[in-house]
């Protein structure tokens, strides 16, 4: 642009000036009515002042979503449980390549950009998993506070990108707050929590993703929140978001929850009224219909149109950042090509993500890797040719879809026999009652059986069609009928290895005491049949560790309903698991030694450092997760039984050792008390660091032994 255009050019269109004066600019030159059109997801373009229609509403969990073509990473949950910090972050920033090109190409082709081909992603979910009946936890992080921020933030700087100048997308951490279910209550449910609950578990990742990774918007949840609505909260979004946290983004609200503070809460009369409390809250854009009331809620002296100037200054902010009102020659992502949609790098990074994610549970005699003396294997279940357990919620569409059987199928050596039966449906009895799958299996060496949930059983309250519970589960064991399928494979002298997709937890009591090995794949992504092959057959050591607790069954956990985090987690539950959060074997052997810390004494306000040798003990190279926990003195009673404070995913070759430290801040040493006050409280702490979190049902299973150290404070 050059100088004598820029001085003929309206203030909004300078580039050169400050995003303030640019928006402030704009707006000045806007009508009220016009103002209200830019309020709502689905804005309606300004001819006369250059502005196209665009819609805010994007999604992004794990892919460019509902937008046709793209790579489809593994879900949310699968990420996490990688582990992998500077993984996620690439995958975001893959995400967010892919999402400019598309947008860029719907801009050339129409002029606008319409629902899914914007820039402002409405992800990550960083909802903190506390009931694995919740059939959204999929699209999470996982059930610790640590873990979902380090993971939730790295997504975020990805998607976002590091241009001093411009964001690559706009991220929006969701659902703002205390929000993991019931489904079918969630438009009508208050979620009553303590300060010590949303303190120590519910807020920690939200404000780690506003106050360091800088996210963009923020998604106000559906529920309230102790009475009051999550999307007009003075407790949330205005003491907490905007006073505490210093928030400069924009604020978004769930779609339709604002007309569910007057037709589901009955806490306003009207769709007027809900728009103005939203809005002097500081919810910025309504997703539906709601603000489309604001005329009427000016006529009737509701809100001023002050208000409505300062959430929409919010708002086109993030366009001007995003630089939709600049020349695209000076948007350094304007120019990504449509080439690197479900591109050869991305897919090979979406089969780096899928391999990671796999944790194995069991492997009895070491049947995994199946090594080239195996001479026969069938493969069969309900999930083995199924697309649907690839792609889990919130997805794009690529054509490079590998199920599970065609990824198997791809490593087989030639000399080696394979067979396919599907065995039995997802959910319902076979109707025929002959089955010649029962006839092959007791003659092949493996039986890999591909079992599981399917997004058709636990999603989102409309997408699970199979769900009589809205989308989420009211137990937490398989369906009864592959229950019985694997009990009669093993019946017919199969010798198992079960290969398990889902996004949440899943009782596995019983079958994992009749397979041989037990591998957890999430729902893994376009690739995921080449990634589970490729652990196991060999070229991959599993890697991958739980996310979150699997209880032995639903009668270990606290009412859905109850908010309170007593009895939930591994930080909260004395109650011994199935599978501890944390843990995860490999096909090779750690060992944990040498424990130091730079100082046994402390005084408040003082970190610490910790330092360890990690030693792959075995003959193959591969990956461990070192994980970290503290356990504080517990003199006020509130305080976790331990606490994930820091990670390190860390690669070593056969026999090799590495001395690996963890730098410990004094929030990582602190409890929250009563009143949702971080403190640190006298008395001895400890230290505990291997592969697992602490406890003696991780041991058992397998995991390697930690080392521990005390100190005092």
């Amino acid at each position: 642009m050059n100088t004598s255009n820029q001085a003929e050019s309206p203030a909004y269109l300078n580039p050169d000036l400050p995003i303030e004066t640019r928006v402030n600019d704009l707006i000045a030159r806007m009508t009220t009515d016009e103002k209200i059109s830019q309020m709502t997801s689905a804005t309606t373009g300004i001819p006369r002042l250059g502005i196209p229609a665009y819609n805010y509403w994007n999604e992004a969990l794990h892919g460019v979503a509902r937008a046709g073509r793209a790579t489809v990473f593994p879900q949310a949950i699968g990420m996490a449980a990688t582990w992998d910090v500077a993984l996620i972050r690439r995958i975001a920033s893959a995400i967010g390549d892919e999402a400019r090109a598309k947008h860029h190409e719907a801009m050339r082709r129409f002029g606008n950009s319409t629902i899914s081909r914007g820039l402002t992603f409405w992800s990550p979910n960083i909802n903190i998993f506390r009931d694995p009946r919740w059939g959204r936890g999929q699209e999470t992080w996982g059930e610790d506070p640590c873990l979902t921020g380090e993971t939730g933030a790295a997504f975020v700087r990805g998607l976002q990108g590091d241009h001093p100048r411009y964001l690559r997308a706009s991220a929006c951490a969701k659902h703002y707050a205390v929000h993991s279910g019931p489904e079918k209550d969630r438009h009508v449910f208050d979620a009553k929590v303590s300060q010590h609950d949303l303190v120590d578990t519910y807020l920690p990742a939200f404000k780690k993703l506003v106050t360091e990774a800088k996210v963009e918007a923020v998604m106000g949840a559906y529920n309230r929140v102790n009475g009051e609505p999550a999307c007009a909260s003075q407790a949330l979004l205005v003491d907490v978001l905007r006073g505490q946290w210093g928030f400069k983004g924009h604020v978004v609200s769930d779609c339709g929850a604002l007309s569910d503070i007057h037709t589901g809460h009955k806490l306003t009369r009207d769709a007027a009224e809900s728009a103005a409390l939203a809005l002097k809250a500081g919810c910025d854009i309504a997703c539906g219909a709601t603000y489309d009331k604001l005329g009427d809620a000016l006529a009737r002296g509701l809100i001023e149109e002050a208000d409505i100037d300062r959430a929409l200054a919010r708002t086109l902010a993030t366009r001007f950042k995003l630089g939709m009102f600049d020349p695209p020659e000076l948007v350094p992502y304007a120019s990504i090509p449509m080439s690197v949609v479900n591109s050869p790098e991305h897919r090979a990074l979406a089969l780096q993500a899928a391999g990671e994610s796999i944790v194995l549970l069991k492997n009895k005699d070491n049947i995994l890797p199946i090594g080239d003396k195996t001479g026969s294997i069938v493969v069969t279940g309900p999930t083995a040719a199924n697309t649907e357990v690839l792609l889990g919620n919130y997805y794009g569409l690529s054509d490079h879809l590998t199920t599970i059987v065609e990824g198997i199928v791809g490593r087989v050596p030639e000399s080696m026999a394979i067979e396919y039966r599907p065995g039995c449906t997802l959910d319902a009895p076979n109707r025929n009652d002959m089955d010649w799958t029962y006839d092959i299996v007791g003659g092949a060496d493996i039986t890999i059986a591909c079992v599981g949930l399917s997004p058709f059983l636990e999603s989102e309250e409309g997408d699970a069609i199979l769900s009589v519970e809205n989308g989420d589960r009211s137990q937490l064991g398989l369906p009864a009928t592959q229950v019985a399928f694997v009990k009669r494979l093993v019946k017919s002298g199969a010798k198992v290895v079960l290969v398990v997709t889902g996004g949440s937890p899943v009782d596995l009591s019983e079958l994992a005491e009749l397979a041989q090995a037990v591998l957890f794949v999430w729902y893994p992504g376009q690739e995921g049949g080449d990634a589970v092959a490729d652990v196991l057959f060999g070229q991959r050591a599993p890697s991958g560790k739980l996310p979150l607790t699997f209880p032995k069954s639903a009668e270990q956990l606290p009412p859905f309903d109850d908010y309170s985090m007593a009895g939930r987690t591994y930080r909260y539950a004395t109650a011994e698991p199935l599978y501890p959060f944390g843990f995860g074997l490999s096909t090779t052997t750690f060992s944990y030694s040498n424990l130091t810390l730079d100082k046994d004494s402390l005084q408040a306000g003082e970190g610490l450092t910790c330092r360890f040798t990690l030693t792959n003990m075995g003959a193959i190279a591969a990956d461990e997760v070192a994980q970290c926990y503290i356990t504080c003195p517990n003199v006020s009673g509130l305080a976790p039984l331990h606490s994930l404070a820091s990670f390190q995913r860390v690669r070593l070759q056969p026999g090799e050792s590495r001395m690996v430290k963890f730098a410990l801040t004094p929030v990582m040493l602190s409890v929250v008390d009563g009143n949702g006050r971080l403190k640190q409280e006298p008395g001895e702490y400890r230290v505990s660091i291997g592969g697992c979190s602490p406890g003696a049902r991780g041991l058992a299973l397998g995991a390697p032994q930690p080392v521990t150290a005390t100190f005092r404070v």
